[in-house]
C-alpha cells in the first residue's frame, strides 16, 4: 500500500512547495520544457516524485 505521507504523484502546487518556488515558476519551467517532467492526468498536471527528485539531482550535479 502506498505511503499516504509521501504521495508518488504531486500537483504543480505541491512541486512548487517542495522546491520552495512560486507556482508560476514551475508552470514556466513546464512551458519552456526545462523543469521536471510532468504529465496531464485528466485536467490536472502531475509530477512523479521520482522525476522531481531526479531533475533536482541533475541540477545539483550540473552546478558543480
Amino acid at each position: 500500500m502506498p505511503d499516504q505521507e509521501t504521495p508518488d504523484l504531486l500537483t504543480t502546487s505541491e512541486v512548487a512547495a517542495y522546491l520552495r518556488k512560486p507556482v508560476a515558476t514551475v508552470r514556466g519551467w513546464r512551458y519552456r520544457k526545462v523543469g521536471p517532467i510532468g504529465f496531464r492526468l485528466g485536467r490536472d498536471v502531475v509530477y512523479r516524485r521520482t522525476a522531481v527528485d531526479a531533475w533536482l539531482a541533475e541540477r545539483e550535479r550540473a552546478s558543480v
